[in-house]
């Protein structure tokens, strides 16, 4: 038996240890931002909502009476895009507005007589792919170019998305784009040829995927970025960076095992003079990422910082193996500007706020897009997802915080410091190599609370629907969740 007063050794050198433990550590203050721009707005609230009443005094209506105003209106918006096929405009064309403006008060109308859906989908697809070839004479990274971009082609999805909400039973799971001309191996993955040196662009499913797709300047529809390769045998490759165990090879099952909502198949263009010169350059991007992959563990690159790669998150995989063969993506830098958000991701770890966000990637002229993708099933949780975030980044920018329990501290130090003894026999812990406690503790509490928003305005949708009998569009959802964060 102990000595009594040893025996206080114990309990005391506990509560110095818990204590210790407890300190906080300071939050992270990424200080102002010195960038010139500003994140975008549409401050279209009153048109959002015309187009709402528009639909509501629309549905149920003959659809042969209504059938020769969206023709018309079709025939117009095809008009605009055979001049954009064969004109080059600058960015801020009138044609442009027109077209926007067209492609918008047409959606009440299809989402009325759905039988015109397959045709406004063909007519996004085209929009994006004339936009696209508009952009190669453009400077992308000149705001109202990046604006132009963002309302051509995210304004363009949006739309055509709101009219699939109203008709679940008629969404196209697989929107075609341009079959890019490649000389690198192929094989057909989801009913499309895709080719060694494509780049696949996803939205994944959980409450931080929503985040980094709506935490920029532009927010977006994409979280997440990975690199194919295809050896001479057809055997597929998928080289991509997450959070928790860096960077990582799967194959095409275990990569769509990992919940996706949406993806895009970017390609680059055979005519950029780096591919003219060597159309085995994605092949060889490609083979050096795969090489790297397996040669050695690459952790994950909490601080965003694209400039340096011996870490790596993940557009890095794919932006610093192209860089090395002299083609740099993103020409148009992603930029992170709010301080609420700036705040809020600095408590993840971020530390650099002009970096490559996965959404972005679609605006890059020197690449097409080959298909898109989207999950029927799980499009409405997408946009739910999509408005508690943005209901919560206003929140950020209002003030609120990234707050834990304080006493979970400790327990998450602890867990830490197992997860680092276990990263040191080449395995990995709860916490992620490279995340602080502080920053693991936030990210549980901000998906917690991102989960409970989401139930919330799902179930007030659910009541939107059965009172109005049409599900909420995003404007409305996004009311919820403002709702429901206040």
């Amino acid at each position: 038996m102990l000595p009594r007063r040893r025996s206080l050794w114990i309990p005391a050198t506990l509560v110095v240890l818990a204590a210790a433990l407890s300190v906080p550590s300071a939050a992270p203050d990424p200080g102002p931002s010195e960038l010139e721009r500003a994140a975008f707005v549409w401050d279209q609230d009153s048109l959002w909502h015309a187009l709402e009443r528009n639909y509501a005094r629309l549905r149920g209506s003959n659809c042969d009476l209504l059938q020769p105003d969206i023709d018309g209106r079709m025939d117009r918006v095809r008009g605009m895009l055979r001049r954009l096929r064969h004109a080059r405009v600058a960015a801020d064309a009138l044609v442009l507005d027109s077209l926007e403006t067209a492609t918008f008060q047409l959606a009440p109308l299809v989402a009325s007589c759905p039988s015109g859906l397959s045709r406004y989908v063909d007519l996004y697809a085209e929009t994006r792919r004339v936009v696209k070839l508009q952009s190669r004479g453009w400077d992308v990274g000149a705001s109202p170019v990046r604006d132009r971009l963002y309302r051509a082609l995210y304004g363009g999805r949006a739309a055509v998305e709101e009219v699939m909400l109203q008709h679940p039973d008629r969404i196209v799971t697989l929107l075609p784009g341009v079959d890019e001309p490649s000389a690198t191996p192929s094989v057909v993955f989801e009913g499309v040829r895709i080719h060694s040196g494509d780049i696949l662009v996803s939205r994944g499913g959980y409450p931080t995927s929503a985040l980094i797709s709506r935490g920029s300047d532009y927010p977006g529809n994409f979280s997440h970025v990975a690199l194919v390769h295809i050896d001479e045998s057809g055997v597929v490759s998928i080289i991509e960076a997450h959070i928790e165990i860096g960077v990582a090879i799967a194959d095409t099952e275990k990569y769509l095992a990992d919940k996706k909502l949406r993806i895009m198949l970017l390609r680059p263009r055979a005519n950029l003079p780096v591919v003219q010169s060597d159309p085995q350059l994605p092949h060889r991007a490609a083979s050096l990422a795969l090489a790297r992959a397996r040669e050695r563990h690459i952790a994950y690159d909490f601080e965003m910082d694209y400039t340096e790669p011996s870490k790596l998150f993940c557009s890095e995989v794919a932006s610093a193996v192209y860089k090395e063969f002299g083609l740099d993506l993103w020409m148009g830098i992603s930029t992170i500007s709010s301080p609420g958000l700036r705040r809020w991701l600095a408590g993840f770890g971020v530390t650099h706020f002009e970096t490559q966000e996965p959404s972005d990637l679609e605006y890059d002229p020197q690449l097409t897009v080959v298909a898109e993708w989207r999950d029927a099933e799980t499009l409405m949780g997408d946009h739910v997802d999509n408005a508690v975030t943005d209901a919560m980044l206003e929140g950020a920018e209002g003030g609120d915080r990234l707050e834990y329990p304080w006493y979970q501290l400790p327990v998450g130090r602890i867990v830490k410091g197992y997860s680092v003894v276990r990263e040191m026999f080449g395995s990995f812990g709860p916490v992620p190599e490279g995340m602080s406690a502080s920053a693991a503790l936030r990210n549980k509490a901000y998906s917690a609370r991102h989960d409970r928003l989401s139930k919330a305005v799902l179930r007030r949708a659910t009541e939107f629907t059965a009172t109005e009998e049409y599900p909420p569009p995003y404007w409305k959802l996004l009311d919820m969740a403002r709702a429901e964060v206040e």
